[in-house]
């Protein structure tokens, strides 16, 4: 084992990479995580929430090897967080807070956590916490598989939410996609026994890769099964219509193959498994989702509930 270079008295002690951590999916190991960091500068009205309010709404985490890492030593109390005992939702990946602050505003009876690794939207969710006097809502910035591998306690989220997650389209990227077997054993761990995943995309790979993963997963349930497949089911009719051929709502040039290529898988005419849940009625339509309808995309819902 080798010595410390500031002490060479005491032997040097690696940090421990706790699994399911930003560490532990590759960002140093040579895996990539399921991110990018588009940008971090804050500017005007963003910067000026961010300084005025972030001591109040933003959890102070104390970091491990990244700017976005959560020391496995930290644990999230939300009861003291938010002085009292009710249900609390996290939503990882809550883009400019539309969503969470939405249902924060509908629900003042259950507690919000909004999980995010860009931070001038979780500056704009800062704003819209403080124009709307919601009280029931924090923002962390941090890398998501942490938070639910040891920033949470132990069965103590009611429902978890991710909406519009990066498809990652090439499959070369695949390995990128948030949802995979190892975050559902996490999302397994942070959530009680009942508890529901609720999940959202407007791609239809995404869709299958999400089905086929927690499908094999025997810590959830899907509460549709079988429901909606058919000539009914999204997946048929994205099959059928061909839409992901059509990028951004502009052609494909001639010549060139889609960006979406890789993306819809294989075309089986009709979606015979199903499992597609109803639109959650608790999310508003966003304006990202509401360019997926522009574009003639169709979303596909999915409700997990752990066993």
């Amino acid at each position: 084992m080798s010595e410390s270079p500031e002490n060479p008295q005491q032997p040097h002690v690696p940090r421990p990479v706790t699994p399911g951590t930003q560490a532990s999916f590759g960002t140093y190991g040579g895996r990539p995580v399921s991110f990018v960091r588009r940008g971090t500068r804050l500017q005007g009205r963003r910067q000026a929430a961010w300084e005025e309010h972030a001591d109040r709404w933003a959890v102070d985490v104390p970091r491990h090897v990244a700017n976005t890492s959560v020391h496995p030593d930290y644990t999230f109390d939300a009861e003291a967080e938010f002085g009292r005992k009710a249900p609390l939702i996290v939503e990882i990946g809550s883009g400019l807070g539309d969503a969470i602050c939405h249902a924060a505003e509908q629900n003042p009876d259950t507690d919000f956590l909004a999980v995010e690794v860009y931070t001038p939207g979780l500056a704009n969710t800062i704003i819209k916490i403080n124009s709307r006097g919601l009280t029931n809502v924090r923002v962390v910035e941090a890398n998501a598989p942490e938070v639910l591998a040891t920033m949470l306690p132990a069965g103590s989220v009611d429902e978890l939410w991710v909406f519009f997650p990066d498809p990652w389209h090439k499959s070369r990227h695949h390995k990128r996609r948030l949802i995979q077997p190892e975050f559902a054993a996490l999302a397994a761990r942070a959530l009680k026994p009942g508890g529901l995943w609720r999940i959202a995309t407007d791609w239809s790979n995404y869709a299958i890769h999400v089905r086929d993963v927690l499908a094999d997963s025997q810590d959830f349930e899907n509460l549709h099964t079988g429901e909606r497949r058919g000539p009914e089911s999204p997946l048929t009719q994205v099959w059928q219509s061909g839409v992901e051929t059509v990028v951004g709502g502009a052609p494909v040039r001639e010549g060139r193959a889609p960006v979406s290529t890789e993306h819809t898988g294989p075309n089986e005419g009709i979606d015979e498994t199903g499992g597609w849940a109803p639109r959650f009625e608790g999310r508003i339509r966003t304006s990202f989702e509401a360019k997926a309808h522009e574009a003639g995309r169709l979303i596909f819902d999915l409700c997990y509930r752990r066993r």
